[in-house]
C-alpha cells in the first residue's frame, strides 16, 4: 500500500466540500471546519471517544454529535476471574450540531449534561482529563471518574479517508500512549490508574459517512522499561488507496505499516485471533478476555459490535528494523457494522 504522508500546514476541504489531500499525517495538520462541509447537518457525524485500560479493567468514554442522533456511552469493563461489562448509553435525538464539539483536537471542550448524565473532557496544560457523574449507572448505583492522560510532545496517527460518494469524507486522529492516573468509581469499589503501567487512547473523529460500514479496529499500549509502546490498526472503510490507519508507536515517534489483515475465528469472538501484516512487521496472537457485544436495531439505525478485549502476543518491527517483542499485552480489537 502507499502511504502518503501530509508534512504541510492546509484546510482539510476544498471549496467544494472535497478533501484537498487524502492521506496521513503524525499531527492535524490540517484544519476541519465543520462550515465548510457540503452536505446536510444529518449526515455529518463528529465525536471524542476515551478508551483507558488497566491490566485488569477499564473505563470507555463517548461524547458525540451523529447528526440526527446524539450518542453518549460509558462502559466499565472489568477482567478478573469473572470478566464483565456494562455499558450505559443517552440517546438524544436530532443534535445536528448543538453539541459544538470543538474543530481541533488540540484545543477547546468536549462536554455532555443532562439530569442523569454529566461528562467532559478537557485539555489542561498538555494533560487531557475525563470527568464524569452517571446516575443510576446501573442498578440504581452511580459512576463517577476522575481521570487524566498526560500528553507530552509525539506523534499520533491522523489519517484524511474520502469514500467514492460526493462530500463523504473521514477526518480522524488516534491518539495513544498517553500515561492514566486517576481513579473510577462503582458500587462501593476504587479502579486507580498507575501511570507508570496504564495508558489511555483518544478517537477523534469528524466527516460525512456513507450509510452502510463495516470496519476492523484495534489498538493497544504499554511500556517497555520505562518507554511507552503502543499500536493502531485498522481497515474497512473508504477509500484507503492513499493510507493506513496502520501504525505503530514507540518513545514518542511514529512508525508507519501497510496492510494488516484480522482473522477472528468464524464461529466465536472469544476463541484466539491472529494478525498478519503485507509488510511483516507486526505478527501477533490475541488470546480474548471479554466480548463488549451491542447491538442496536432502530430500523434505520443499526449498529453491531464486537469489541473483544484479550492479552496479545508476538513481534512488531520498527522502521530502523528494531524488533519489539510483546507478552500477554492487555489490548482490544473489534469488528462494528454500522447502518446509520
Amino acid at each position: 500500500m502507499r502511504n502518503h504522508e501530509i508534512t504541510a500546514q492546509g484546510m482539510l476541504l476544498d471549496q467544494n466540500g472535497a478533501l484537498t489531500e487524502p492521506g496521513w499525517a503524525r499531527s492535524q495538520l490540517l484544519q476541519y471546519k465543520r462550515s465548510m462541509i457540503h452536505a446536510p447537518s444529518f449526515r455529518i457525524k463528529e465525536w471524542d471517544y476515551y478508551l483507558v485500560p488497566s491490566d485488569g479493567f477499564a473505563g470507555a468514554f463517548t461524547i458525540s454529535d451523529d447528526g440526527y442522533i446524539g450518542l453518549q456511552s460509558v462502559s466499565l469493563l472489568v477482567f478478573g476471574d469473572q470478566p464483565w461489562e456494562h455499558t450505559q448509553t443517552v440517546l438524544k435525538p436530532f443534535p445536528l450540531g448543538k453539541l459544538k464539539l470543538p474543530e481541533d483536537s488540540s484545543s477547546g471542550t468536549t462536554e455532555y449534561a443532562d439530569k442523569r448524565l454529566q461528562m467532559r473532557f478537557s485539555l489542561e496544560d498538555g494533560t487531557r482529563r475525563i470527568r464524569c457523574h452517571f446516575e443510576d449507572f446501573l442498578q440504581g448505583k452511580p459512576f463517577d471518574c476522575d481521570i487524566s492522560l498526560a500528553q507530552p510532545p509525539m506523534d499520533t496517527m491522523v489519517i484524511a479517508t474520502p469514500w467514492n460518494r460526493k462530500h463523504a469524507f473521514y477526518y480522524n486522529q488516534k491518539i495513544n500512549c498517553m500515561r492514566a492516573s486517576g481513579w473510577m468509581q462503582y458500587d462501593g469499589r476504587r479502579y486507580e490508574f498507575n501511570p507508570g503501567t496504564d495508558f489511555g487512547t483518544l478517537d477523534w473523529g469528524r466527516g460525512v459517512w456513507t450509510y452502510d460500514n463495516t470496519w476492523y479496529w484495534g489498538s493497544g499500549n504499554c511500556d517497555l522499561n520505562g518507554k511507552a509502546f503502543g499500536f493502531n490498526i485498522g481497515y474497512g472503510f473508504g477509500d484507503t488507496s492513499a493510507a493506513s490507519e496502520n501504525i505503530l508507536f514507540y518513545d514518542g515517534t511514529a512508525h508507519k505499516l501497510d496492510d494488516i489483515v484480522f482473522h477472528i475465528p468464524e464461529d466465536s469472538y472469544l476463541k484466539p485471533w491472529t494478525f498478519t501484516s503485507s509488510d511483516g512487521r507486526f505478527e501477533m496472537d490475541f488470546v480474548p478476555v471479554l466480548d463488549r457485544a451491542a447491538k442496536l436495531d432502530f430500523k434505520l439505525l443499526v449498529s453491531d459490535q464486537h469489541q473483544v478485549f484479550g492479552r496479545m502476543t508476538g513481534k512488531a518491527v520498527l522502521d530502523d528494523g528494531t524488533v519489539i517483542e510483546v507478552r500477554d499485552m492487555m489490548c482490544f480489537a473489534e469488528k462494528v457494522h454500522n447502518r446509520y
